[in-house]
């Protein structure tokens, strides 16, 4: 039985052998958010299936793919697709692409993903900044005997998303005219969605959006010394006073319709790490 440090450096081997770049910055494409995928020169697309030890990828709309190649002029290695918990894997394989990513070299976690709306003032097809996290999955990727080769026993979490990339991204999207916002992220394990009552209490708690990813990996990511700047799409509002049914496909759409406002904010984000 292979150990996470080997599973790891074995996937990194076979990647490397499709793509000899150093990535500068790894990216995770969420639900509705895989266009972005179009504006990577693409040198390498890999099927996860293909990459020793990568999870399969069996969420709606999430092809499964590695895609290797250049973002706004600079390396990147981005997930088509991520893996969730409500899947059936452990959080130890979830967030093993970003352990290889780290691997490759790159030190920047860009993550996006769709949400749930807690806050009041925020509205369908906003864009939140991850300013924090609270984890309510009911498990953590660290838990087990720690390996001090991908990070410390106690990681510091008092900045898990780096401030000034948050502000930097803030200030893009003022310039463009994008609605904005910076905020608290909560994950859930899923599949379903909540209650009322949940919501309440989730709201209470002090969070502005919900959702059932991003935190295992952003975990991993400040584990592992990288950066980490995440965006969440208000794709559904989940007012517990004034709650609708949700529709899968108004979500993907909603999540579609506002890929060209992340995708500006990815590429100024990045474009300023050059």
């Amino acid at each position: 039985m292979l150990d996470l440090f080997d599973k790891i450096q074995e996937s990194v081997d076979y990647i490397n052998r499709q793509w000899g770049e150093t990535p500068h910055a790894g990216i995770i494409l969420g639900t509705g958010l895989g266009p972005l995928v179009d504006q990577i020169e693409v040198a390498a697309s890999i099927d996860y299936g293909d990459i020793p030890n990568f999870p399969k990828s069996t969420a709606l709309s999430h092809k499964g793919r590695l895609v290797c190649g250049t973002l706004g002029g600079l390396p990147v290695v981005a997930m088509e697709g991520r893996i969730h918990m409500y899947e059936g894997y452990p959080l130890k394989e979830i967030t093993l692409p970003i352990r290889v990513m780290k691997a490759m070299g790159a030190n920047l976690l860009v993550c996006s993903n769709a949400v749930g709306g807690l806050n009041p003032y925020y509205a369908k097809g906003d864009i939140m900044m991850i300013e924090d996290q609270i984890n309510l999955m009911g498990d953590n990727p660290l838990i087990g005997v720690n390996d001090d080769r991908l990070g410390p026993r106690f990681p510091d979490m008092c900045e898990p998303y780096c401030h000034q990339l948050i502000e930097r991204a803030l200030r893009i999207a003022r310039a463009n005219d994008i609605v904005a916002h910076k905020g608290v992220l909560v994950a859930v394990a899923g599949p379903n969605l909540e209650t009322r009552a949940e919501y309440r209490f989730l709201r209470l708690i002090g969070s502005d959006v919900v959702g059932m990813s991003t935190v295992p990996e952003v975990i991993v990511a400040v584990h592992s010394g990288m950066r980490v700047v995440g965006f969440s799409v208000v794709t559904d509002m989940c007012l517990a006073d004034a709650l609708e049914p949700a529709d899968v496909n108004e979500i993907i759409r909603v999540a579609n319709e506002a890929e060209p406002k992340l995708a500006k904010l990815v590429m100024g984000v990045l474009a300023e790490e050059k």
